[in-house]
């Protein structure tokens, strides 16, 4: 293991994407190698840390005590090498690189529909590969080295990460117009008398929303959780639920639909849109372009 010279560093891209994907097909694809390729190299990988690394876990792999050691400095270490083997700067216009991101719906509907374009046009020959998860998950990707950046609301987001803030929203409500008061409003009381639409990924991770309402002495009613703010207004349409959700993910004309807009009867904090990044790629030219470029999309409004 010292002697670098009798070692094929390339098995260490084949470690990293069995540790990413648990699973040697979908490894074989990210590589663009066969299958058979890829476990050979396993084999070899084997021998070289003499550790398993990875095991047969249900319809996958999973890592051995040793593999989760070697997998946040392995990621370090080929950050470093690819940011020592590139270019001093990066070209988009003649470069090829895949960025990768993850988002939730509300990130997807407020950035791509800038990124896109943009890329395009500045970077026709970078490819964009977009996932979503939850926040948690979202962290330990970036801190895994599975995605490049990450762009969510992270009201808790440990000091580990790189971070810039590129705006901030602010929660409204949206229940069914029929169902509200001349005023267009709901008091506190009226507020939590009626069932909640909650969107996430996961039911049972903390929200703002009810985070606020019990240190209130509050608590509300969900009977809708879904994962998608996209579909959520047009399910509270002619029924009693209301909808806490920011502002920008609801388009302008959002109250021509029979929906009507409404303040939150109790103090709410701001909604932070933040993207995140690994501390290791902050000197990687073409990370920074990227960083640069989405943070300019809204700087100009």
């Amino acid at each position: 293991m010292n002697n670098l010279a009798g070692i094929d560093l390339n098995l260490l891209t084949v470690l990293e994407a069995l540790l990413a994907e648990r699973h040697v097909s979908r490894a074989a694809l990210r590589l663009n190698r066969s299958q058979p390729a890829v476990s050979h190299a396993l084999a070899r990988l084997r021998l070289l840390f003499d550790d398993p690394l990875l095991v047969r876990q249900g319809g996958g792999l999973g890592p051995t005590a040793r593999a989760l050691e070697i997998q946040p400095h392995l990621g370090e270490a080929l950050d470093r090498m690819r940011h020592l083997l590139a270019p001093a700067g990066f070209d988009p216009s003649s470069e090829r690189r895949t960025f990768r991101l993850a988002m939730s719906d509300y990130g997807a509907a407020v950035l791509l529909p800038k990124l896109v374009p943009l890329l395009r046009t500045e970077a026709p020959h970078s490819d964009l590969l977009v996932t979503q998860a939850s926040r948690e998950a979202m962290e330990a990707q970036i801190l895994d080295g599975e995605i490049d950046l990450a762009l969510a609301v992270f009201p808790d987001l440990g000091k580990q990460l790189a971070r810039s803030l590129l705006f901030e929203d602010r929660y409204v409500c949206l229940a069914d117009a029929a169902g509200q008061p001349p005023s267009g409003g709901l008091d506190l009381a009226a507020y939590l008398a009626r069932p909640h639409a909650l969107v996430a990924l996961r039911a049972d991770v903390e929200n703002e929303i009810d985070r606020a309402l019990a240190a209130l002495g509050h608590r509300r009613r969900i009977c809708l959780t879904l994962p998608h703010w996209g579909v959520a207004p047009r399910l509270i349409a002619g029924t009693d639920i209301i909808l806490t959700v920011a502002r920008g993910i609801l388009p302008p004309s959002i109250e021509a639909d029979g929906l009507r807009l409404f303040e939150p009867p109790f103090a709410l904090p701001a909604v932070p849109f933040t993207q995140i990044w690994h501390p290791r790629r902050q000197g990687d030219p073409a990370h920074q372009w990227l960083r640069e470029r989405i943070g300019g999309f809204f700087r100009a409004g």
